[in-house]
């Protein structure tokens, strides 16, 4: 080879070697082989997976292993949907319905979120932030499954907002059976049998009624059982439409019960949450607890199998209703997804894997009582043949400004015990939502 040739080969070929470095090397080269600017098919991004966001208060107990039932359910039906479980503890909602309340108003609605049935969804402007479900109760015939009553709660300003998965009870006694037993005592079945039987305990170094009042809402939760109990089904639905007025002696009747009642209460109930306070009973270091039926699911996700159940006193024949339902964020981020979960929620198939867990009963009327434990079938036979007044603690009773007012008054009478203040401060607030003259 000359060396005329011999260099231009070696200019070349050093151009050729430099043009590989920069290449790799990530330089600015105009001219690049294709397999060295493109990603290989094996690792280029996968496409977003189908997502579906559930906000609900939920987070532990029988209520959490219910929902998680409910998702397999969904999960089964609807593969390949990854589930976001947005959780926010507290009773009642009492700190998810300020979260959800500044996502909706945000623009940052979850797909589905967890909606007591009655004048609750008032307080989310459904007009604006809802979704109307008249087309899935159609599509999914849930007016043929759903009780009338329930269906009447569920409808506000002449829409479904909601679809409901279960029924709640809120006035149910529940106490240690070991210590009635040992005791030679019966559940109570009016307020003078309370107070003997608390006098009983008390004397025995037994904590009579537990309580649980941190979040601010169990105590309302208690004294609308007492409100119940002592002006009976009508009276007390009156309150909230404004044929009963807080200035009635029934209500100072049933203020001062409430005081009493306080007096065999745990002392440390204004820093407990209410499963904390009915821990007392699984410790058999507290004899009786008002609350709800969830109850029943949080004892069961305990193993706790030694409680027994009756009505609050002057309750009998009297069911205080509650519902937990889903409602449909106004263009949700997964509408498919979401849909499929509204579905899912009002089925046969969702409802049967939800409640006995949960400690609740089936909102259709279609489901199958075999699967459910004693106290559960208890109360599906109570649903059908009592009077069914409306839980103003949860949402089924009055708007949530008016419920919250409520809830405070009787969070400050737990501490306060200031029956004429807080008779007067119950009446102003039924006049400033305009129920009561």
């Amino acid at each position: 080879m000359s060396h005329s040739k011999r260099l231009l080969f070696l200019l070349f070929s050093v151009f050729t070697i430099g043009a590989i470095v920069l290449t790799a090397c990530g330089g600015a080269a105009t001219t690049a082989a294709p397999a060295a600017t493109q990603a290989p098919a094996a690792t280029q991004a996968p496409a977003a997976a189908k997502k579906l966001e559930i906000f609900s208060w939920w987070t532990a107990g029988g209520e959490a292993d219910g929902l998680n039932a409910m998702f397999d359910i969904y999960k089964a039906a609807n593969p390949g949907v990854e589930i976001i479980n947005a959780t926010v503890a507290g009773g009642a909602g009492t700190n998810a319905k300020a979260v959800l309340a500044t996502r909706l108003t945000g623009g940052d609605p979850p797909d589905s979120f967890q909606l007591h049935a009655g004048l609750e969804v008032e307080k989310y402007s459904p007009d604006q932030y809802l979704q109307p479900l008249d087309d899935l109760y159609a599509s999914e015939g849930l007016e043929k499954v759903f009780p009338k009553d329930l269906l009447s709660l569920l409808k506000y300003q002449g829409h479904y907002w909601g679809v409901p998965v279960n029924i709640h009870r809120a006035n149910v006694l529940w106490y240690n059976k070991q210590i009635f037993a040992d005791n030679n005592l019966k559940p109570p079945t009016t307020f003078d049998e309370f107070f003997t039987v608390a006098e009983a305990l008390k004397a025995k170094g037994i904590v009579p009624l537990v309580l649980g009042t941190k979040e601010g809402w169990e105590s309302g939760h208690t004294f609308e059982t007492i409100l119940i109990g002592t002006l009976g089904a009508e009276a007390y639905k009156g309150l909230w439409t404004g044929k009963t007025q807080w200035t009635d002696p029934g209500v100072t009747q049933a203020l001062e019960t409430y005081k009493k009642m306080l007096t065999y209460a745990n002392t440390d109930h204004s820093a407990l949450t209410w499963s904390e306070g009915a821990q007392y009973l699984v410790d058999g270091k507290g004899a009786m607890h008002i609350m709800g039926d969830w109850t029943d699911g949080w004892f069961t996700s305990k193993s706790y199998k030694g409680y027994g159940w009756a009505p609050v006193p002057g309750n009998a024949g009297i069911f205080d209703a509650l519902s937990d339902s889903f409602a449909l964020a106004k263009n949700p981020p997964h509408a498919d997804e979401a849909t499929a979960w509204l579905k899912v929620a009002g089925s046969k198939a969702g409802q049967e894997a939800f409640n006995p867990k949960k400690g609740s009963i089936c909102a259709r009327t279609d489901c199958d009582l075999s699967l459910f434990n004693d106290y559960l079938k208890s109360a599906a036979g109570d649903w059908q043949k009592d009077a069914i007044v409306p839980s103003v603690t949860h949402g089924a009773a009055a708007i949530e400004s008016w419920a919250t007012a409520y809830k405070d008054a009787m969070a400050l009478f737990a501490t306060s015990g200031d029956v004429a203040a807080t008779q007067a401060a119950l009446q102003q607030a039924c006049v400033d939502a305009k129920t009561c003259k």
